[in-house]
């Protein structure tokens, strides 16, 4: 065999099990180290988005008071942004872009009160449990905090 033949072998020859098992050693201590780092970032962007989408809430319900003179009853609810409530005059909506009431980023409807127990309303989720109190993802957020 010629050397040339020799150094085309040794070039094709690829990586030890020793060399893949280091690699793959690697990745599982950066999964470990980066996976839950990212996961919690995920949680807390619901939250986030959920105190975004109360505030945009908040903001088409003074909308309507401007036009109405009132806040919507708790019987009309936040569907009274999107669709005119029956006897109401000088309602100028739909008060939301996408002319429907966003579910909260767990999918649960925006709970609505009026009066309410931290101001004039509430808007708010239960958060991921649905259930009131809890903490992380499981606390309620609301247009009070």
């Amino acid at each position: 065999m010629s050397t040339e033949t020799t150094l085309r072998r040794r070039g094709r020859r690829g990586f030890t099990l020793v060399e893949l098992l280091v690699v793959l050693a690697i990745l599982v201590l950066l999964a470990g180290l980066v996976g839950p780092q990212v996961l919690n970032q995920l949680g807390g962007a619901k939250s986030k988005t959920a105190r975004i989408q109360i505030e945009d809430l908040v903001q088409a319900v003074e909308m309507f008071k401007l036009d109405v003179g009132r806040f919507p009853s708790n019987a009309e609810g936040l569907p009274a942004l999107v669709v005119e409530p029956a006897g109401v005059q000088s309602w100028n909506g739909p008060y939301l872009r996408r002319r429907q009431v966003p579910q909260d980023p767990w999918g649960n409807d925006y709970l609505y009160r009026n009066p309410g127990e931290h101001g004039d309303i509430d808007i708010y989720s239960l958060g991921a449990d649905g259930q009131p109190g809890g903490s992380g993802e499981n606390a309620v957020v609301g247009s009070w905090q």
